[in-house]
């Protein structure tokens, strides 16, 4: 036998749950997301040059036209002149010619002479 007003007090009552069992699982995914990105960062390492250092930059597509994708990913070495707060550093030759832009770290690698 079915009673039609507890069937929609049960409703209510399953509707009122619903928004906390979302909260609930909004909850879940932002401490998962946390533990996550804690996680990915422990293994970062950020990569800071100093002046004077020597470094290699990653090769411009315009510049190795001829060669395609066989041509050298690694250009240089060049000298750290100046080093910036966001990570991006202005290099020189090795025959003390300034490079006319700077460059950011993502786009340079540690040369070891």
């Amino acid at each position: 036998m079915i009673r039609e007003e507890f069937n929609e007090e049960e409703q209510r009552l399953n509707l009122d749950l619903l928004q906390e069992r979302r909260e609930a699982a909004a909850i879940r995914e932002a401490i998962y997301k946390s533990k996550m990105e804690q996680y990915y960062n422990k293994k970062v390492r950020p990569a800071g040059f100093r002046p004077g250092e020597f470094v290699y930059q990653r090769n411009e597509a315009s510049r190795v036209e001829d060669q395609g994708k066989l041509g050298p990913k690694w250009e240089g070495p060049y000298r750290v002149t100046e080093a910036f707060e966001n990570d991006s550093y202005k290099l020189q030759t090795m025959k003390d010619k300034i490079v006319p832009r700077t460059w950011h770290a993502i786009n340079l690698r540690k040369c070891y002479l």
